[in-house]
């Protein structure tokens, strides 16, 4: 059978009693803020687990906000807390995860790349250079002015004789 929470509160205030002498109102504001450390505990794990979120196997809370992970020249994994110019596909799956599960897991756009903001620019200039842009508006022009041959054409089909 479980202990309920001021059980566990008052084990854990009992044994720091034990190494150490503790007046009564450090025992009472001991208890006091173990339970309602504990409370918190009881309160996140339900919470996580009513979302679906929580469970075995999952990674603790991450200690950076998700906004926060993606700075100019770094990019912080938010699983293990390395620091990256880009998550590599190689290292999300150390995690067990895709780029795009990772980024649904913590609220990115999925068109956001997982680098560094600075090599995010940087291979924008890059392809403005290269023209990709005007390339792109033509290809998407080019396909709407001929819908004709996108579409498959009719073959003919020769009727069987009769016998």
């Amino acid at each position: 059978m479980t202990k309920s929470l001021v059980e566990m509160a008052a084990a854990i205030v009992q044994a720091q009693s034990a190494s150490k002498s503790m007046s009564t109102d450090e025992l009472t504001f001991s208890l006091q803020s173990t339970y309602k450390a504990l409370q918190d505990l009881q309160n996140d794990e339900l919470r996580s687990s009513a979302d679906g979120t929580g469970g075995e196997g999952n990674s603790p809370a991450p200690a950076i906000l998700p906004e926060k992970s993606i700075q100019k020249n770094k990019i912080i994994c938010l699983e293990c807390g390395q620091e990256f110019r880009m998550l590599s596909p190689k290292h999300l799956r150390s995690h067990g995860l895709t780029g795009r599960e990772y980024r649904t897991k913590y609220g990115f756009s999925l068109r956001q790349p997982l680098c560094a903001k600075s090599l995010s620019d940087r291979r924008k200039k890059a392809g403005k250079a290269r023209g990709l842009p005007d390339n792109l508006k033509k290809a998407i022009a080019k396909r709407k002015k001929s819908p004709d041959e996108a579409a498959p054409k009719k073959v003919a089909v020769r009727k069987k004789k009769k016998s």
